[in-house]
């Protein structure tokens, strides 16, 4: 199993950025389809965005055009950078990997197509 480690994220003010990271370990990294999830208070886990271990990158539409997912194999990192945030992206960030490649884009929407979490980054925007 990948041991994922995220850092970042804090308190901004709307139309504020907002970087998180995340550090992998335990498994090849470049081997791995690595994805951002967020979770806001009362509400479900929802997918944000992916990037496949080629380097492609896919979002929700939600943040398509705000934020930017970026990996480097060679530090075993996968960055989100959050630009353009509105109070509705509050939420605890959470990076999630998969050392299965053969997985279909649309599964890698899904929360249960990924085995490996780390513990959650906190993203508040305030109005």
């Amino acid at each position: 199993q990948v041991q994922l480690v995220e850092s970042g994220g804090g308190l901004v003010q709307v139309g504020g950025s907002l970087r998180v990271s995340c550090a992998a370990s335990g498994r090849t990294f470049s081997r791995l389809n690595m994805a951002w999830f967020r979770q806001a208070p009362g509400k479900e886990r929802e997918f944000v965005g992916h990037v496949v271990w080629s380097g492609d990158t896919y979002y929700a539409d939600s943040v398509m055009g705000r934020f930017t997912i970026s990996r480097d194999n060679a530090k075993n990192t996968v960055d989100l950078q959050m630009n353009s945030l509105k109070p509705e992206d509050t939420a605890v960030y959470y990076c999630a990997a998969t050392d299965d490649l053969w997985k279909s884009l649309a599964r890698l929407r899904v929360i249960e197509e990924y085995d490996s979490w780390g513990q959650g980054a906190q993203v508040t925007v305030s109005s």
